[in-house]
């Protein structure tokens, strides 16, 4: 069983990549470099569009192999991509780990926000996964503000080697549990 490859969300929508999306997310990471080079350990230097097509037959293989579902962020107005989001297989068995980025032009909008919640939900109405984490180094704040503002705990905080730029070393975990979600108050 996978998550659904569209997730409408109102104003967004979170589909499967498809490789007709190469242009638009090479766009979109040349566009947002400068804000994704301090937290990514991808964006060490520019991409070129091979890596960008590559990085996209990745993520299809990945989604049919069920090692990780990876979606684009969409404006469902005029199909913009806003950025990406997915659901990893690279924690612990019964965890996924949910990974995103937004273009430059669309942070602090409470996109990301929203798309994290809606595949918090989609991870748990998958079999057996009992806890979805979210790990961000300690300094990028904006990032961390997103589990916490869904009921995410912060488990944990590793010290591991820096990987991107502005990275301290010390990566937060922050989980949320089935059994957390389901006790959780309704959003207002």
């Amino acid at each position: 069983m996978r998550p659904p490859e569209r997730i409408a969300l109102g104003d967004i929508l979170l589909r499967r990549w498809t490789r007709a999306d190469v242009t638009p997310l090479h766009t979109a990471v040349i566009e947002s470099f400068e804000i994704l080079r301090p937290w990514m350990p991808w964006a060490a230097q520019r991409p070129d569009p091979v890596e960008q097509r590559t990085y996209v037959g990745t993520t299809i293989s990945q989604w049919d192999a069920d090692e990780a579902y990876i979606y684009g962020i969409f404006a469902t107005d005029d199909g913009q991509l806003l950025g990406t989001i997915g659901l990893h297989d690279r924690v612990e068995p019964g965890g996924l780990e949910i990974g995103y980025w937004l273009h430059a032009d669309h942070t602090g909008k409470g996109l990301a926000t929203r798309a994290a919640e809606a595949l918090t939900e989609a991870a748990f109405a998958l079999p057996g996964i009992e806890r979805v984490e979210i790990h961000c180094d300690e300094a990028n704040t904006a990032s961390a503000a997103i589990p916490q503002r869904l009921g995410y705990h912060l488990a944990r905080t590793d010290s591991e080697k820096p990987e991107a730029p502005a990275e301290t070393g010390r990566r937060m975990i922050w989980i949320k549990t089935r059994q957390r979600t389901t006790d959780r108050e309704p959003r207002s």
